[in-house]
């Protein structure tokens, strides 16, 4: 007995392409009742804008075979039986291993990861093209225990503030679940770690400015009822859900780009798969002319330099990075106190 699938033509810029989805019925957000093909329809619908944000550009594959509810895992490498139409592009890992990852180049491609029951995608800051230097400052905006969105809108207008007292011009977007993310697009010059390095320094100042609100500690136990900046989403394979994708939480939410002016009355539950297409097409893409004018993280760095010059020194890699110069020891600051 053959298995259950359709067919759905996705129009691209080679061209329509005909995309088979088998399983179509299958229900990925049970909550929702929105099935796979809902998935493959909605990035057909948004594809345009969804492939802006993401393509060209290593990407990471967040899979659910069972639907949200189910495991998981990801894709880091090109699955097997990619079309030829779909590219990969050597990249190095912390490890100083190079392997190839998937990049994406039209809205076919992204339907024939969901093909492959993918539900988050994950795309690096830097472009296929050159992938050791990113052409986008990212900052995660993380709210702790006791705080929650609307504690994140403040510290995303102070970081922009910041972020135009040093050159650049901030966009934002709904992580899809909790928080903020902050965007900067780059002149591709510098590395991941030099970057990484001007994430510190725009926290940092951001920090100082709200003490009370905002906390780059690294380790849990110290960051208290705050809005976390997340200077490791900078580092070299750390990536965030991008633009346009859909998040494995009930209601089917989407992380989704907004305007500054939107952002004080935005509710980011209401941006989903079943609502951000007319979104898109009724108010166009936020993002659209993100890369227009691409910015310099001289400023941050001068920032840093001063930084360093008054005692604050490099900040903690995620426990899975090689150890790196500079970095203050891997421990967990309540057991270092009880080490001899």
């Amino acid at each position: 007995m053959a298995s259950e699938a359709t067919e759905l033509t996705v129009p691209g810029p080679n061209g329509d392409r005909v995309m088979r989805v088998s399983s179509p019925s299958r229900v990925l957000w049970p909550e929702a009742g929105i099935t796979k093909l809902d998935l493959a329809n909605y990035i057909v619908e948004v594809g345009d804008a969804f492939v802006a944000a993401n393509g060209d550009r290593p990407l990471s594959l967040q899979r659910f075979p069972a639907g949200v509810d189910g495991e998981q895992f990801f894709s880091k490498n090109p699955p097997k039986g990619a079309p030829d139409f779909i590219r990969s592009v050597p990249v190095v890992y912390p490890s100083a291993r190079t392997h190839p990852q998937l990049v994406i180049d039209e809205p076919a491609a992204a339907v024939w990861a969901v093909q492959m029951n993918t539900v988050v995608f994950h795309p690096w800051p830097s472009r296929a093209e050159n992938t050791d230097n990113p052409d986008q400052l990212r900052i995660d905006l993380d709210p702790q225990p006791g705080t929650d969105f609307d504690d994140a809108i403040p510290v995303a207008i102070e970081l922009r503030a910041v972020l135009a007292e040093a050159g650049l011009t901030a966009f934002v977007k709904t992580s899809g679940n909790r928080g903020l993310h902050v965007f900067a697009p780059l002149e591709a010059t510098k590395e991941f770690q030099v970057v990484r390095h001007a994430v510190i320094a725009a926290a940092r100042e951001v920090e100082r400015r709200m003490p009370k609100t905002v906390t780059t500690a690294w380790w849990k136990e110290e960051r208290g009822s705050r809005i976390f900046l997340d200077f490791n989403q900078a580092n070299r394979d750390r990536t965030m859900a991008g633009a346009y994708s859909p998040r494995p939480l009930p209601h089917a939410p989407v992380s989704c780009p907004i305007t500054w002016d939107e952002l004080q009355n935005t509710d980011p539950t209401l941006h989903t798969v079943l609502t951000v297409p007319e979104r898109l097409r009724t108010n166009g893409d936020p993002w659209a002319q993100m890369h227009a004018d691409p910015g310099r993280i001289d400023t941050l760095l001068e920032w840093w330099e001063r930084d360093l010059a008054a005692g604050l020194g490099e900040l903690p890699f995620p426990p899975d990075y090689p150890k790196m110069p500079g970095e203050p020891p891997r421990v967990q600051p309540s057991r270092a106190r009880h080490d001899p």
